[in-house]
């Protein structure tokens, strides 16, 4: 790594809940700098999912996050002129980064709705451990256990 690596910015909280979380996620969704719509998107979803379940919104998202998010992962690594799949444990920011980010690729794949109701549903399935973000954690899980044997090349 060359030079010094940049200092982490403190976030502040969303306009509407005032959580570090939903702010780093309406950050992650948004495109092109336009955070205006993507708040609108997922207060949106955040309507959707507090109308079809009659429950805090923010609970459903925090759970969603937490079964998408994945604990390893693997990483490509040189040894002796061979590529391995080495498996590493996810550091907390990251596992938090790779949930959501799954949470929304997943959604912009699904067809025909809006991007609100579209990331209401897989934020709804991935609540309740369903969904292609949840798949993708356990591809992701099984590929690291399959690999386990090369664990030692981690350091």
């Amino acid at each position: 790594m060359r030079g010094k690596q940049a200092p982490k910015r403190d976030i502040e909280g969303d306009a509407k809940y005032n959580d570090k979380t939903i702010a780093k996620f309406i950050n992650y969704v948004m495109e092109r700098g336009k955070k205006s719509v993507a708040e609108k998107i997922v207060y949106d979803a955040f309507e959707i999912i507090k109308q079809k379940t009659k429950q805090d919104p923010r609970h459903i998202f925090n759970k969603a996050v937490k079964k998408v998010s994945p604990l390893v992962e693997v990483r490509g690594k040189r040894v002796g002129g061979a590529n391995y799949q080495v498996p590493f444990q996810v550091r907390g920011e990251r596992r938090y980064f790779l949930g959501c980010n799954w949470v929304i690729k997943a959604a912009l794949s699904r067809k025909g709705a809006a991007m609100a109701d579209k990331l209401a549903v897989e934020i709804l399935d991935a609540s309740n451990g369903e969904g292609a973000a949840v798949r993708k954690r356990e591809a992701v899980h099984k590929m690291a256990e399959s690999n386990k044997a090369f664990a030692h090349f981690s350091r």
